[in-house]
């Protein structure tokens, strides 16, 4: 951490990056914003906005089963119950009849109360209520490690399958008259999106993860005009809103999560009137 600690302090003299703490902090951001951003784009095409929701309510869940049946990190029984759980909500949704939306909200609601009955009936539920809003400023080393082989793994994933997941998200009749393997491209999209939300859970909060990753991507969606840009938009929009809330919330002293947050809700009501700036001149035209 020392060289990048030695780099920022070069080329970014503020005085909002002088603690170790924040340099910590805006490395996990670079990491991750435009994880956010590019599966936010995913998320929001394929109507799964709700999906990366019950992940994060799912959070408390995987950590109570973990003090169950005695595993030390949190981390490795939130992961494992995140996937069990994105697996199973494609493979009801796929397989049953029932509405994406209420197949979500069911295994949504029922593992949160779980996690709750669970840790509060063990006396351990406000040891754990930093999940709910997370804190980045706290960010270790080898957690940003984890985040970066994550990104990796998530980078290599959308580069093989990019174009699969696109037609997925687009037609998933036609994508399967292509040949395309449409329940096994959702599953991975599952899987994915679980990983990348429970990795980066305690730092973001489960109350905050859904809208790092739909707001950048439904901000992009109203000003893009094709894939590529729709993804390079909502990643831009990700990782500068991100910057631009870790510092704003270091002068105003409030949680970086959430004026992170708030910084992409403007920067999706702006995406919003250009949006309809450019439709007004469209029918003038």
């Amino acid at each position: 951490m020392t060289l990048w600690y030695n780099f920022i302090d070069s080329i970014l003299p503020f005085a909002w990056l002088e603690p170790a703490f924040m340099k910590n902090a805006l490395l996990a951001l670079i990491v991750a914003a435009p994880l956010f951003g590019g599966m936010g784009c995913f998320v929001v095409s394929n109507r799964m906005a709700f999906f990366s929701d019950a992940i994060g309510h799912s959070a408390l869940t995987g950590v109570a089963l973990g003090v169950v049946v005695g595993i030390g990190d949190p981390m490795l029984s939130m992961v494992a119950f995140s996937l069990i759980l994105g697996f199973a909500i494609i493979t009801v949704k796929t397989k049953g009849k029932a509405s994406a939306d209420s197949i979500i909200g069911v295994f949504s609601s029922t593992a949160s109360a779980l996690g709750i009955v669970l840790l509060s009936a063990m006396g351990n539920f406000s040891k754990y209520q930093k999940y709910l809003i997370g804190d980045i400023l706290s960010i270790k080393g080898q957690e940003i490690i984890l985040m970066i082989i994550v990104g990796i793994v998530a980078m290599v994933v959308w580069i093989i399958l990019y174009n699969k997941m696109l037609l997925t998200n687009l037609h998933r009749t036609f994508a399967k008259s292509r040949g395309v393997k449409v329940f096994v491209i959702e599953q991975v999209f599952a899987l994915l999106t679980a990983l990348v939300v429970t990795v980066s859970i305690r730092w973001t909060g489960l109350l905050m993860i859904n809208s790092l990753l739909v707001l950048p991507a439904s901000g992009a969606r109203l000003v893009s005009r094709s894939s590529r840009t729709y993804l390079l938009v909502a990643v831009i929009i990700s990782l500068l809103s991100a910057i631009i809330g870790l510092a704003i919330s270091f002068y105003g002293g409030s949680a970086s999560g959430a004026t992170i947050v708030l910084v992409n809700a403007v920067a999706f009501v702006c995406c919003f009137m250009v949006s309809g700036i450019r439709k007004h001149m469209g029918n003038l035209t």
